[in-house]
């Protein structure tokens, strides 16, 4: 059998940092994001017993096991223990874009292996079920220093608004009418800093902060912004919508900034800087900082300043999806 998954990427724009336990198991938490037509391709396949080796993983490096504790890949450790595969597999990873970059690619696999693990029982779960376990993998299995936001964009896919508390955690779509939300997304740009880093490493203060109450103040003022983001997007005048929603993504990035002294650095600030100074109303790093993907949001007249002033930055094109993580080939 072959299984073939394809799941998002994503751009969280607000609200980052509500969506960690350690603030919503207090608070209530919230984001407002996208995800992208950039996918994280999981392959998943059944050969018989000719092998030295019962898995085979293929990514940036190849995996030759015979035991899931062999396993060095800790997702897809986790993942194969916790759904006890019996089965011999031979799993390979295509991304479209660089992990460690702050797009979420990480639970975006989690959420696509998982998938197409389902999918080679016959099984066809809910995303809440795919996003909820990804979470529980990242979070409780491997124990790294992840949110619950990435998961349920990866999962779900499209422009969504996700609530965090102690007891649930619910996903909606923000009520935009197609020509509100093509503006939107022509008003988005992505620039790639170069920059890779490891996310878990560079949350380890922000986490500190977060349950020391010292980052509250912060957070609470970043909750509250994804409402009136969403407010923007659904409801303000068409040919100020955008320049609202730059101008309020621009004070949630200066906030954002001081969850963590490890969140930009002089590199990002420049380039920052220099985007808004050729016409971006506002942007952020994505995802913990330090590094990855810059998203701006610029009016279209100024994009190619904006780009010309960037030009030691890969400018990537992207579209909002909607479909989150689907199996796109199976074959016994």
């Amino acid at each position: 059998m072959l299984i073939i998954s394809r799941t998002p990427v994503r751009i969280s724009l607000f609200g980052g940092g509500t969506d960690y336990p350690g603030y919503y198991s207090r608070h209530v938490g919230a984001v407002l994001g996208t995800t992208i037509d950039k996918y994280t391709h999981v392959s998943i396949s059944t050969p018989g017993n000719y092998f030295d080796h019962r898995i085979r993983i293929g990514y940036s490096k190849t995996e030759l096991v015979k035991t899931f504790d062999e396993i060095e890949h800790p997702s897809i450790r986790e993942c194969l223990k916790l759904k006890n595969c019996d089965s011999n597999l031979d799993i390979h990873i295509f991304s479209d874009l660089p992990a460690k970059t702050g797009l979420g690619s990480s639970s975006s696999f989690t959420v696509g292996f998982l998938n197409a693990l389902y999918a080679l029982r016959g099984m066809k779960v809910s995303k809440q079920v795919l996003a909820e376990e990804a979470c529980f993998v990242e979070q409780e299995l491997i124990r790294e220093n992840v949110g619950s936001q990435d998961q349920f964009h990866a999962a779900f896919g499209g422009v969504n608004v996700i609530e965090f508390n102690a007891d649930n955690k619910q996903i909606r779509p923000v009520i935009a009418t197609p020509k509100r939300l093509k503006i939107f997304e022509e008003h988005l740009l992505l620039f790639y800093t170069g920059l890779t880093r490891y996310a878990s490493e560079i949350l380890k203060e922000q986490m500190e902060r977060t349950h020391s109450l010292t980052n509250d103040a912060y957070l609470k003022r970043m909750y509250e912004m994804v409402f009136i983001a969403e407010d923007i997007i659904a409801h303000e005048a068409e040919d100020t919508m955008m320049s609202s929603l730059g101008r309020l993504l621009d004070e949630s990035w200066s906030l954002k900034k001081q969850l963590s002294s490890k969140i930009s650095n002089p590199i990002v600030d420049q380039a920052y800087e220099t985007a808004k100074q050729a016409g971006a109303y506002g942007g952020k790093l994505c995802g913990a900082g330090s590094g990855g993907f810059l998203a701006l949001l610029v009016p279209p007249s100024r994009q190619d300043a904006v780009k010309a002033a960037l030009h030691n930055l890969m400018a990537v094109p992207v579209c909002f999806e909607n479909s989150g993580s689907t199996i796109i080939y199976m074959k016994d």
